[in-house]
């Protein structure tokens, strides 16, 4: 099953709100994907500060990633500690990978938050206190694990490189090859999870000068099964689902804000919803919108 939402806001004046609005989307999800939750949030400077790579890692302590992996700022929350620094998001990921080999790396990317938990998805949102966090944009993924052992290992979002995030209800059907094929390029991976090959094949994709609709083409192309994916970069907010389109999805438009989510009732709680554009995606039509 599995539950998605996200939100892109085009009004300043709702970032205080971001936390708010996604934990009530959150909330209409959570039947989709009772084991286990995550978020990934742009624009909140206590967790991760703008123009610094953060790097979300699980278990460890505040302590000591600092005193493993120098030069870095460390705030923790609900048992996720982010490590910040003005270095590149790689290099600063494989600072941490030498120095804790023990912890497990659950997001990284520019000014951009990973958060992950195990549990019910509000019980893991009042952990992260998902309430006050703040931001210009945020994706949200509830799991019902059907392939792999509940772990926050296999907890969406999957974010990369330069912070693409990826969110994914379905299945890859051939993600062993396509991930074969990455790593022969040089690709390295966190899990074991397919969505995680999703995200490296769109970030791969990138860094060879692609943008983010031709690079999720491709990705249609190559990649076989059922699925819905909403994708998200610094500067971006993208949703595509397979040729069959069996895997739930509906967006909703307005001037002030962009939201995807699986259920109609997870974007009934968003402001402005009495007059936004709601429709279903089409079959592999990419959707996106920038900052």
């Amino acid at each position: 099953m599995c539950g998605i939402v996200g939100l892109h806001l085009r009004d300043d004046t709702l970032q205080p709100r971001l936390g708010a609005l996604l934990r009530g989307m959150l909330h209409q999800v959570s039947e989709r994907g009772p084991d286990s939750a995550g978020i990934a949030v742009y624009g909140d400077d206590t967790l991760a500060p703008q123009g610094r790579a953060t790097v979300a890692l699980l278990g460890t302590t505040v302590a000591e990633a600092q005193a493993a992996v120098k030069g870095v700022t460390a705030a923790e929350r609900g048992g996720v500690v982010l490590l910040s620094a003005a270095i590149p998001t790689a290099l600063l990921a494989s600072q941490v990978r030498a120095a804790l080999p023990h912890a497990l790396i659950a997001g990284r990317g520019p000014g951009l938050a990973v958060l992950k938990g195990v549990g019910h998805p509000m019980a893991v949102a009042d952990r992260f206190g998902l309430d006050s966090i703040t931001g210009y944009q945020a994706v949200a993924h509830t799991r019902m694990a059907t392939e792999s052992a509940v772990t926050p290992e296999g907890c969406h979002p999957f974010s990369v490189e330069d912070g693409v995030c990826l969110v994914h209800n379905g299945s890859f059907a051939n993600h062993a090859t396509i991930r074969r094929e990455l790593i022969g390029e040089g690709v390295a991976f966190d899990s074991d999870n397919d969505s995680e090959v999703g995200a490296r094949f769109l970030a791969h994709r990138l860094s060879r000068g692609d943008d983010v609709e031709k690079a999720l083409r491709l990705l249609c192309e190559r990649f076989d099964g059922f699925y819905t994916l909403l994708v998200s970069t610094a500067d971006s907010f993208a949703v595509v689902r397979d040729a069959v389109a069996c895997k739930p999805a509906l967006i909703a438009e307005t001037d002030r804000w962009v939201a995807m989510a699986s259920e109609y009732r997870a974007l009934a709680t968003l402001p402005g919803i009495e007059t936004a554009h709601v429709f279903e995606p089409q079959p592999e039509e990419v959707y996106s919108w920038t900052r």
